[in-house]
């Protein structure tokens, strides 16, 4: 008899993750296991880390040689076989029951949280209850590179003068989904500090490496003028970067969608010239797809398309509090 937590558990994900999870726990191999499951090693391994964020435990000792499984992963490891064969049976006796398709669309984790859950409803009725979907975010080069090995369906990633993804037009379609404003943002007597005295103020900046490190960079060398203040904190995550301005630790660019997350009056953003960035959302498929699900999605954000997507934040600002008496910390930077 299926419990109500099982019920719960496979409502709440990717069937395909127990899946994997069961072929890896039979041979003890990420590489062998991938290959059964007939998907890259790469995403593969998303799919297990994303069980395993699911579940809040990990289930893999990935540190012994050959892998082995944790307690955790020992305790699942029977009841995930159990619900996959109770839902092997279901299907088979429910002579009504088709299979399944499957859609697997990768995008940044800033377009995740700040996007994605306003897009989810019209997506989600383009393509009908049949569809099981997979959603990986990340670095853009590494869902890149997942588009490009088939690995995902569509990837949806930020573009602008600076940054972008390039793919060959005979084989991969692109349409512009949205726009984002990237922007100044900090705890609002930061941002009052800033915009009355140009006072020097601490930044909150993204790893070199990031996309938004070489946007945040190349509009700052245009503007008319540069933020005073040292970098005391580096990070690629938006959220983190968020996290700190919140605190009042500094400014930081953050996408509009990402700021909106924040409490009424966390953050309000820097209104100084030349200091933010106008970016476009584009998505991106192959042509050579045969997907219907693909395709019905692919119809949905195409111009013309039933109910695009809500993503067009022009230069929307927050509503925030008066600002907050200005703490001393900061003194030595004057």
């Amino acid at each position: 008899m299926e419990t109500e937590a099982q019920r719960d558990l496979v409502g709440a994900m990717d069937m395909r993750w127990l899946e994997d999870f069961l072929a890896v726990a039979d041979t003890r191999n990420f590489t062998r296991a991938a290959r059964l499951r007939n998907i890259s090693q790469a995403a593969f391994s998303r799919r297990i880390r994303g069980l395993e964020w699911w579940l809040g435990v990990s289930l893999i000792d990935r540190a012994s040689c050959p892998l082995r499984l944790t307690p955790d992963g020992e305790n699942f490891r029977q009841r995930a076989a159990a619900i996959v064969q109770q839902i092997t049976d279901a299907q088979s006796n429910d002579p009504t029951s088709g299979p399944r398709r499957e859609l697997s669309l990768a995008l940044p984790h800033s377009l995740a949280t700040g996007r994605l859950p306003a897009w989810w409803g019209a997506w989600q009725r383009a393509v009908g209850p049949d569809v099981a979907w997979n959603i990986v975010s990340g670095d853009v080069n590494d869902i890149v590179a997942a588009l490009m090995t088939a690995d995902i369906d569509i990837l949806i990633a930020y573009q602008s003068a600076i940054v972008g993804v390039t793919l060959p037009e005979d084989q991969y379609e692109r349409v512009e989904i949205g726009e984002e404003v990237l922007a100044p943002y900090a705890a609002p007597w930061v941002a009052e500090r800033l915009e009355r005295s140009g006072r020097a103020v601490p930044l909150l900046a993204y790893t070199p490496t990031s996309t938004f490190a070489r946007v945040v960079e190349a509009l700052l060398d245009a503007a008319p003028t540069r933020p005073r203040g040292p970098v005391i904190f580096e990070a690629e995550s938006t959220a983190v970067l968020r996290a700190m301005a919140m605190a009042g630790h500094g400014v930081a660019w953050l996408p509009i969608g990402v700021a909106n997350e924040a409490p009424r009056g966390a953050l309000r953003r820097v209104e100084i010239e030349g200091w933010s960035a106008d970016l476009k959302i584009i998505a991106h498929r192959d042509r050579r797809s045969t997907s219907t699900a693909v395709a019905e999605l692919w119809s949905l954000l195409s111009p013309g398309g039933r109910g695009a997507p809500a993503a067009r934040v022009g230069g929307a600002a927050l509503r925030c509090l008066p600002a907050a008496n200005e703490p001393t910390r900061w003194k030595h930077l004057s």
